[in-house]
């Protein structure tokens, strides 16, 4: 088995980012996103086990009538696709349980359930998540995109400053 390969240079990986940014918005008139294919998802299966509750809930409604067919759902769907081929192709694929060593494997789990619940009503709360709200906002240069990423930043830095001795 050959080592992994190196990571790529940040400043090399933000430029392909944001020319992936800008095909995507040249080639479907969309920018990055993900929340908004875990919101139909999420619609579409709870449509199908109790419609009763999906139909008199206007936001959840609409995205199960319209389905999964939808350019979001699509995105997803590739950048997974993606993401698992890059990985492979650079060796650096494996199954495991990231987080902080000294916790168990359990509490590493609950964590990060917890951290994604909190992410997933974040974004729902901010309308966006940082790939829609963060990067496609600001391409745009939408004051909200800038906000956000800006606490973002700011929040990130001081957990992880918080944090730091949990990962040695």
């Amino acid at each position: 088995m050959k080592p992994p390969r190196p990571l790529w240079n940040p400043y090399v990986a933000g430029v392909v980012l944001g020319l992936g940014l800008l095909a995507t918005f040249v080639a479907t008139g969309n920018g990055y996103g993900a929340t908004g294919a875990t919101t139909r998802a999420t619609a579409v299966l709870a449509g199908s086990v109790a419609p009763s509750l999906v139909a008199p809930h206007t936001y959840l409604h609409g995205s199960f009538v319209a389905g999964l067919d939808a350019w979001i759902v699509w995105e997803v769907v590739g950048l997974s696709i993606g993401a698992l081929l890059g990985s492979v192709l650079a060796g650096r694929f494996k199954f495991e349980v990231d987080g902080p060593r000294q916790a168990g494997r359990t509490l590493r789990l609950v964590l990060a359930l917890l951290g994604g619940t909190a992410s997933g009503f974040g974004a729902r709360l901010a309308l966006g998540c940082t790939s829609g709200l963060g990067l496609s906002g600001a391409a745009t240069l939408a004051a909200s995109g800038f906000l956000f990423l800006i606490g973002f930043f700011i929040a990130g830095a001081l957990f992880g400053t918080l944090t730091q001795g949990w990962w040695k």
